[in-house]
């Protein structure tokens, strides 16, 4: 079944302002009963919220409100994760003494987020919104790269692997049905590949003029693939390197120029118009014959 992409206009607009707004209410009431009640008693009072998103986004899917029942969809797995995470820290699996994301063995974790997992999967199923992706996606990221590695550079591997096959399948959902998933593949893919490179390259001259040639691949990836949201990232890596090098090159004293407040405007302008160079070959890329 092909999957339908959201529109963004004033009312879908107003649709995920409400919802996410509900959301935030949720969680903020999930906040004030963990201050008051035991961990037990969180636990019965964490269903409410749930009991009750999951009840309107079936009744706005029984109406034919597709994308205010995913938006709901969305909200209840983000409330069911809060149910199994009050669940767990009740029976005492949730570890106390994680000093990293990845520190150590968490088979409470991982059970977790194989639970998320499996219910995103049961909610995409149903629901066919695209949003509800990043549920699985970020948790199958966590899950095997805190089994595989313990923190540090090999979780920055894995990191870079996992970001480099959801790129692979991102591409291959893009020419099928599904092709609305795709943006969240890619997306999850651009920052994971993102931040493993800025992971390794983040202190010398030659780790941003890296970081800022990753950037240029990355648009280069967004014309290729036609998801602006490796463009959008390609910008962001750049514009990091952009404002390291503006910092050395203001912050350099001499005896005839005590500052430099003339290098910002100049780089920037500079670097404003090559992105402006990078967006008319991309179009061109694009135009027929």
């Amino acid at each position: 079944m092909e999957v339908r992409k959201p529109f963004w206009t004033e009312w879908s607009f107003l649709l995920y302002a409400g919802a996410l707004t509900v959301l935030g209410a949720a969680l903020a009431a999930l906040s004030y009963l963990s201050d008051h009640y035991g961990k037990g008693a969180y636990v019965l009072w964490s269903l409410l919220p749930l009991a009750v998103l999951v009840a309107v986004a079936r009744a706005f899917r029984s109406r034919g409100e597709w994308i205010a029942a995913g938006l709901f969809a969305v909200a209840a797995t983000a409330m069911w994760v809060a149910f199994l995470a009050a669940l767990e820290t009740w029976w005492g699996w949730v570890p106390k003494d994680q000093q990293a994301p990845f520190d150590g063995w968490h088979w409470g974790l991982w059970l977790l987020f194989l639970l998320v997992i499996g219910a995103s999967g049961a909610a995409l199923r149903v629901y066919r919104f695209p949003l509800l992706m990043v549920f699985p996606l970020f948790s199958a990221y966590y899950l095997v790269t805190d089994v595989l590695s313990g923190g540090g550079s090999w979780s920055a591997v894995l990191t870079l692997a996992i970001g480099l096959v959801y790129l692979a399948i991102g591409v291959n959902v893009d020419r099928g049905p599904r092709r609305p998933y795709g943006f969240w593949l890619h997306l999850t893919a651009g920052l994971l590949i993102g931040g493993a490179l800025f992971y390794w390259w983040h202190s010398s001259e030659a780790d941003f003029a890296l970081l800022a040639t990753a950037g240029v691949v990355f648009v280069g990836i967004s014309a290729r693939t036609q998801r602006s949201s490796w463009a959008v990232l390609g910008v962001a890596g750049f514009l990091v390197s952009t404002v390291h090098w503006v910092s050395d090159w203001t912050s350099v004293f001499s005896i005839f120029t005590p500052t430099r407040d003339w290098v910002p405007p100049l780089v920037y302008g500079v670097v404003g118009f090559f992105f402006v160079l990078l967006g008319l070959l991309v179009e061109r890329r694009r135009q027929p014959g």
